[in-house]
């Protein structure tokens, strides 16, 4: 690795210094703020983590861990922590990433971008503090009339002023990168992910500010109330558009790992970049299927969201679904693994967390999220499952096996790449995205089947002790919630070596200097593959329609198992 310090055209300094695995040139300013924001995220996954684990042992009938205002008090902090700071804190970090250590290029702005860090550190600490002092126990939607402190509030406001100043730190850098000419033609593609990633965060970001904003008025008695219908429609255009952003971002590390991992190029860059502009379309418009039990939105709008627009959104995701494990078969059969229909996946490198991570992201985001968000998404079938354990079971299904994973994946190249640490622990760094992924796809899965039977959403005791008229669930749904706690000390378990690695190997991790062999290494060509424009082109690729086809004949099977309950809430004589 060699450093060098660059006068760019308007004359402006920076220190780079050269990544011996990828040849990319690193700008030394952008990796500190990669490095600030990476930490950062992992925190907050701690604090997240533990408060999450604390309301799935609540949840269990059998181990009923805590008391009704702590439950509470727990869900809020767990939502917050890990839907908000954990996830958007390590996408900026993926931003930066894919801007000036992609293109070769400086970062704009590097202290900007450091107000914003600190305007984000602030933000999520004075919400944190809000929620501990018990009187914020209002949820991660903190639907009026329940109201929070002021601090709440101004916390949500302060961490997203933050991270829209990142997204303008992003976009003024892919900018220079431009003007100075550090790349040649399009941007890569997961650059290309990362802009829509950080366009639909800008929507998301301002759908905050129009609803949060007189929210925090109101909680300091300047506004005289805040209507429902009006808050939740608005706050949902924030609160679901806030998972497309993190759809986008780590679907853009999807295909990062397979290029640096593998080699793999996408199968088309058209075809690819399309599917990441559907999500700015389309996508965000799905929040509707949260407001489907609400009697004062109009029906044709509920429809038209939960139907046509919908299925265009979905169409993106089923594209990358093709596309990504398309791209890992194209790449493993020209590294030689072309014998019958599944040794490039057999011979894949299960044992990189980076790639089990990704590759555990990507089955179980599209199996468990993806079909579970198109069946909670059709208008008819949300009668089913609309506030029952189904909802936050859909939810793990997209950000904790979907988008936790991928980054917990992607965290195994930064600290190489980018901490220039090697990582400590490889055998459990290894065994990490099994536990982790096995532990929260049960937590998905059994509250998904929960939901089914009726458990409801938010209520901390499915028992009902202390109800006047008595109510029993199920059988069936006790057993969910019990196998819903066992996977949630799994996954617990799986997240806890994840931040030990990671801390261990920033604190201890060996220092790696040039000619250091990688304990998880990269492909040789893996540094033009994820920086170069290009496609793979046309390829025989009969190991992924095998799968496709699989994912297809389980998605039908399931949408019209739904159908069929559905039809059974009608008695006929």
């Amino acid at each position: 690795m060699t450093a060098e310090t660059v006068i760019g055209a308007v004359g402006k300094q920076a220190e780079f210094r050269t990544c011996q695995y990828t040849g990319l040139k690193v700008d030394v300013a952008a990796q500190t703020l990669i490095k600030a924001n990476a930490v950062a995220a992992v925190v907050f996954l701690l604090i997240g983590g533990l408060l999450g684990l604390s309301v799935a042992l609540t949840r269990w009938p059998a181990v009923h861990l805590l008391p009704a205002e702590w439950f509470y008090l727990a869900l809020t902090g767990h939502g917050a922590n890990v839907l908000l700071f954990w996830i958007i804190f390590f996408e900026i970090a993926v931003l930066y990433f894919a801007s000036a250590v992609l293109l070769n290029c400086r970062i704009a702005a590097p202290k900007f971008a450091w107000l914003g860090f600190i305007l984000m550190i602030v933000g999520a600490l004075l919400t944190n503090y809000a929620v501990l002092q018990g009187d914020s126990s209002v949820m991660f939607t903190s639907y009026p009339p329940m109201q929070a402190a002021p601090n709440f509030y101004l916390g949500l406001i302060l961490f997203a002023v933050g991270a829209l100043i990142g997204c303008v730190i992003f976009f003024a850098t892919l900018v220079i990168a431009k003007e100075e000419r550090t790349y040649e033609g399009s941007v890569p593609l997961v650059t290309f992910g990362a802009i829509t990633a950080a366009i639909i965060a800008v929507f998301t970001i301002a759908s905050g500010a129009v609803i949060l904003i007189p929210t925090w008025l109101w909680s300091l008695g300047l506004i005289s109330n805040i209507d429902p219908l009006m808050y939740k429609l608005v706050w949902w255009a924030m609160g679901h558009s806030t998972q497309q952003i993190n759809v986008s971002a780590h679907v853009s590390i999807w295909y990062l790992t397979a290029a640096l991992l593998l080699g793999a190029k996408p199968l088309s860059e058209k075809v690819s970049r399309t599917a990441f502009f559907m999500y700015i379309l389309f996508l965000q418009l799905a929040s509707a299927h949260h407001l489907l039990a609400e009697p004062g939105l109009d029906s044709s709008w509920k429809i038209v969201n939960t139907s046509y627009m919908m299925y265009l959104a979905v169409l993106g995701s089923m594209v990358h679904g093709l596309t990504v494990p398309g791209a890992i078969e194209a790449a493993q059969r020209k590294n030689g693994y072309t014998k019958g229909v599944f040794e490039w996946l057999r011979k894949a490198p299960w044992g990189n967390p980076a790639f089990s991570g990704m590759f555990l992201s990507l089955v179980m985001f599209g199996f468990i999220g993806g079909i579970s968000g198109v069946v909670l998404g059709t208008e008819q079938l949300n009668v089913l499952m609309h506030n029952t354990l189904y909802v936050p079971g859909h939810f793990h299904g997209t950000v904790v096996t979907g988008t936790t994973l991928a980054f917990m994946g992607g965290t195994y190249l930064v600290l190489p790449l980018i901490f220039q640490r090697e990582i400590i622990w490889p055998k459990l760094a290894k065994l990490q995205p099994y536990l982790f992924g096995i532990g929260a796809a049960g937590i998905s899965l059994f509250m998904m089947g929960a939901g089914t039977l009726g458990v409801p959403r938010r209520h901390w005791d499915i028992t009902f002790s202390d109800a006047p008229i008595a109510f029993a669930h199920s059988a069936g749904a006790f057993l969910m919630m019990g196998l819903n706690g066992i996977s949630a000390i799994l996954a617990a378990l799986g997240g806890a070596i994840y931040v030990i690695v990671v801390v261990g190997t920033v604190l201890f991790g060996k220092k790696i200097v040039g000619g250091h062999k990688l304990t998880f290494p990269l492909h040789s060509g893996g540094g033009a593959a994820v920086s170069h424009y290009g496609s793979e082109g046309a390829v025989k690729l009969p190991g992924t329609i095998i799968l496709i086809t699989i994912f297809f004949v389980s998605f039908v099977l399931y949408y019209f198992i739904n159908w069929k309950y559905l039809s059974e809430l009608w008695l006929f004589h």
